[in-house]
């Protein structure tokens, strides 16, 4: 049997510290905790930033490394600083030697990176390369223009970094179950419950009915698994269990991972007791050959946004007139007097800003939000056409006749620079020949 303590669904969410405490005492064999996802957006891995705050990820790690000290058990993260870019991890590792010299650690260090270089991929050809659906084929030009391209580690690349006898494995991007599965799968559990206790223990408690509780047990075996969450009043039941498998996937039966799938149809999900829910009669399918998902951002522009408040009930009612010609007219002025490609959008908040004309059962509010977005190629320009937008967004009649109306800005100056804009950019799978190909692995000693 093989223990695998969760703590949170990723490191800077928080988590209950009693919670963790119990888990403790349940004599786990590690640790497992996931640094990120794609969750938020293109902009981490664009940057290869992370987007919880240093302060809060140092506090939740530094918890967890005086936890591993006191079960004496390996501790592991996937997806390191968000991204897992090489330089999310190399900021994750900068705090952990922090942290060790605090705490007056003696421990081993496993670093596992997952960095590609774009010219290397982009020279890589269909046979090495293809698409997910709904992408074609990868255009190289596109790979190559990436700021950073990573590739998913799956068990194996984990299980090397802790055969090095690692007391804390720092991984680079990895699938979400990798960091859960890999060490009952070196241990003999049985791979399907490895690989279905690995899915529903990504997120922590999610798969339980306190799911901001955040600590979890798993029990690999043999046959199957157990989970129990550590929460106090959190319960793993069949229902929460099952319906865990309709997260972030597209086939509720069906979950692909680095050489193989595993398919849950046949899963038979037991309640022990009114805590723990026990699941057996998942199958793991290994594939004919050894493949890692490719994830790359790259820049694809500058953005400066705006956003005024309208609570005349005229313009309310007429909202999106107002908007449209504001964009006509904005942007032919703007055409006139500048050179360079851009694009001048306005959301209204408040009525349709999140599905926009997918939304049909639109209700407006008495006062209503116009977020001004400008895209365009260079940061200046951006800056430049929003100013041309101000004006018009806050003085803008409905009609040529009428008397100037004057809407609110919430602050001075309105335009608020995002700086650079990034999109994913890859959505493909690349064939190895062997699971490390991809992967660096380095060690290193930490003293206080």
């Amino acid at each position: 049997m093989v223990r695998v303590l969760i703590p949170s669904g990723a490191l800077g969410l928080g988590y209950d510290r009693a919670a963790l405490q119990r888990g403790l005492t349940m004599a786990p064999d590690i640790i497992a905790i996931d640094g990120g996802s794609t969750d938020s957006g293109p902009f981490y891995l664009g940057t290869g930033s992370s987007k919880y705050s240093r302060n809060s990820t140092k506090a939740e790690w530094r918890d967890l490394m005086q936890a591993r000290a006191a079960a004496g058990v390996p501790l592991v993260i996937g997806t390191a600083g968000t991204c897992g870019a090489d330089d999310a991890v190399d900021w994750l590792v900068d705090i952990t030697r922090e942290l060790a010299s605090e705490l007056g650690q003696s421990l081993k260090l496993a670093v596992l990176k997952s960095g590609q270089d774009p010219t290397k991929i982009a020279q890589l050809g269909p046979d090495r390369v293809t698409p997910l659906a709904p992408s074609g084929q990868m255009e190289p030009d596109i790979a190559a223009s990436c700021t950073n391209i990573v590739a998913l580690a799956g068990a194996e690349q984990v299980n090397a970094a802790l055969a090095t006898g690692a007391d804390i494995v720092i991984a680079g991007r990895t699938t979400d179950t990798a960091i859960i599965a890999a060490l009952p799968l070196a241990r003999g559990c049985h791979p399907g419950g490895a690989w279905h206790g690995a899915k529903i223990g990504e997120c922590g408690a999610l798969a339980t009915t306190n799911p901001n509780s955040g600590t979890i047990l798993i029990e690999f075996d043999d046959v199957g698994f157990t989970i129990t969450p550590m929460g106090d009043q959190a319960r793993a039941t069949p229902h929460t269990v099952s319906a865990h498998m309709l997260y972030e996937n597209s086939d509720p039966f069906v979950l692909y991972e680095p050489g193989g799938h595993l398919d849950v149809a046949g899963a038979i999900y037991t309640a022990v007791d009114d805590k723990s829910t026990r699941v057996e009669g998942s199958i793991w399918v290994p594939s004919g050959r050894y493949t890692v998902k490719l994830e790359g951002a790259r820049c694809v522009g500058f953005q400066t946004v705006s956003l005024v408040l309208v609570r005349d009930p005229r313009y309310v009612a007429h909202i999106h007139e107002w908007c449209d010609d504001i964009v006509a007219k904005c942007t032919a002025k703007a055409q006139a007097r500048i050179k360079g490609h851009f694009q001048i959008e306005l959301r209204v908040i408040g009525a349709d800003a999140t599905l926009g004309a997918l939304d049909t059962g639109v209700q407006k509010g008495s006062e209503l939000g116009v977020l001004g977005i400008v895209t365009a190629e260079s940061d200046a320009l951006s800056k430049d056409v929003a100013k041309m937008l101000n004006p018009y967004l806050l003085h803008h009649p409905l009609t040529e006749e009428e008397e100037m109306p004057t809407f609110a800005f919430p602050f001075s100056p309105p335009e608020l620079s995002r700086g650079a804009l990034y999109e994913f950019c890859l959505n493909h799978v690349m064939q190895l020949d062997h699971p490390m190909d991809a992967f660096r692995l380095t060690v290193e000693d930490l003293t206080p």
